[in-house]
């Protein structure tokens, strides 16, 4: 992605983007593509999550999902049409090695073989994630990202999928929101593997950023050009600006949601705070010595999820959220206000606005790319007509995107380096523990026949593109 060439303008309510700003959407590989023992894929622990009775709404699972696996080539078609310039996609570890290690699985390799082709052919860059959560079950049944040996797995499976795709990627991304991963699969066990351990969560924050600087090391040294990571950071707010006690909360939250991952990641080591509050929990001898220099190699973009912002209380009879280990007992958890979307979480895109003036001013140097950012609304079509298929009126999500595009376009026209934005998701899909409840997509997807029919926000993001503004 090349430097912007001019600032953004805006004429009225009307506004520009730089040039070269890079639009496109994203998707997630055990969400879309099912294919699930397709060509020697191994079982991941979504694959066993899943069917975990009570674990994912009405025994959902990503067996078939979207089917993209096989219907690639008329998704990548269909993005073709919407002027999609690029598209970032997972490579499913268990496909390349389906217990994770060993020799690479040549069948696995060749999907996204057929797939980075397909996509350079319409035009389309692809950018790869190289973990998004669906990790070999045989290595969780190791100890998964409390060992660390995982972490050295990871690089050795990065190295794998660069030799055979690194010729014709330019972008690669490590790891998505390696907070899901380790509070949420470790922590509170609401994802896969589905731990309730407190001490287990922060050791796989440790060993997932060290997968990351070991992996990001190995692609480097195979030649690969951008390497960054991708990960969530929260707009944490006080309930109350002059509220001391809520100042506080706001820290141990940001601490152990922003600062426990970008502190090592982007400004050498982990913050003193967050030490001293892990040490409360379990002793870090997982931090070796050497450990947070490789974390803190130079990366060459941040990739920034965001959705919503968080509002926290400072109180001794707070409740805390397992999510965030150690709160509990220091603070309260706002529940969210106002307008909300069909996941129950605010809308506030003054929030991404903040937050991504605070990185830029926190973490200054690193460019930032929008690589999730979407909404989840009870979407339904109409029925067909002699004049076509049935239309999907998406109203609310188009709101919320061109509420948040504008957000981030403030953002730019005060400096921060923010190079594209990606919708979540191109495709309705399974959506972890919400199963097929759930829907992101801008293109909707009937589960039972596999038809794709663009939602009015894909045509009405269609034309954004086309005019690289609003």
């Amino acid at each position: 992605m090349s430097e912007h060439s001019e600032q953004p303008n805006r004429h009225g309510n009307e506004i520009r983007f730089p040039e070269n700003f890079l639009w496109g959407t994203a998707t997630a590989a055990y969400q879309i593509e099912g294919a699930a023992r397709d060509d020697g894929r191994g079982p991941s622990i979504w694959d066993t999550f899943s069917r975990t009775p009570g674990k994912v709404y009405q025994g959902h699972t990503g067996d078939v999902a979207c089917d993209h696996y096989h219907r690639y080539a008329d998704d990548v078609a269909l993005m073709a049409e919407l002027g999609l310039r690029a598209y970032r996609f997972s490579v499913a570890w268990p496909r390349i090695q389906p217990d994770g290690t060993g020799p690479a699985n040549p069948r696995g390799l060749d999907f996204y073989d057929r797939l980075t082709d397909t996509l350079l052919d319409r035009g389309i860059d692809p950018i790869v994630t190289l973990y998004h959560w669906d990790l070999p079950q045989a290595l969780e049944d190791r100890g998964g990202w409390t060992n660390r040996d995982t972490a050295e797995h990871f690089a050795t499976y990065a190295t794998a999928v660069y030799a055979r795709l690194g010729d014709r990627i330019d972008v690669w991304t490590t790891l998505n929101e390696p907070w899901c991963s380790a509070y949420l699969g470790y922590g509170n066990g609401v994802h896969a593997p589905g731990e309730r351990n407190a001490a287990a969560a922060f050791t796989a924050v440790h060993h997932l950023l060290l997968g990351h600087g070991l992996a990001a090391r190995a692609l480097r040294a195979a030649g690969a050009r951008s390497v960054g990571i991708t990960v969530n950071p929260a707009d944490v707010r006080p309930a109350d600006p002059q509220s001391a006690a809520d100042a506080a909360a706001v820290r141990l939250v940001d601490g152990l949601h922003n600062r426990i991952f970008l502190d090592p990641l982007l400004a050498g080591g982990y913050p003193d705070d967050v030490r001293e509050h892990v040490a409360r929990i379990v002793e870090p001898t997982f931090i070796r010595d050497g450990d947070e220099k490789l974390i803190a190699a130079p990366i060459d973009l941040l990739g920034i999820n965001y959705y919503a912002p968080g509002y926290v209380a400072g109180r001794p009879d707070g409740a805390g959220n397992d999510a965030y280990p150690g709160t509990e007992g220091a603070v309260h958890f706002l529940p969210p206000a106002g307008p909300l979307t069909d996941m129950g979480w605010m809308i506030e895109p003054a929030g991404l606005t903040r937050l991504l003036e605070r990185l830029a001013a926190d973490y200054p140097g690193v460019p930032l790319l929008i690589t999730e950012n979407g909404a989840a609304f009870p979407d339904k079509p109409g029925t067909d007509s002699p004049d076509g298929p049935a239309q999907v009126i998406d109203a609310d999500r188009i709101a919320y995107l061109d509420g948040h595009l504008r957000a981030a376009h403030e953002a730019i026209s005060r400096g921060v380096d923010l190079r594209g934005y990606l919708v979540w998701s191109f495709l309705d899909n399974f959506e972890w523990a919400e199963g097929y409840r759930k829907r992101f997509g801008i293109v909707h997807v009937d589960y039972l026949t596999q038809r794709r029919t663009p939602k009015a926000s894909a045509r009405w993001y269609q034309e954004v593109i086309s005019r690289n503004g609003l």
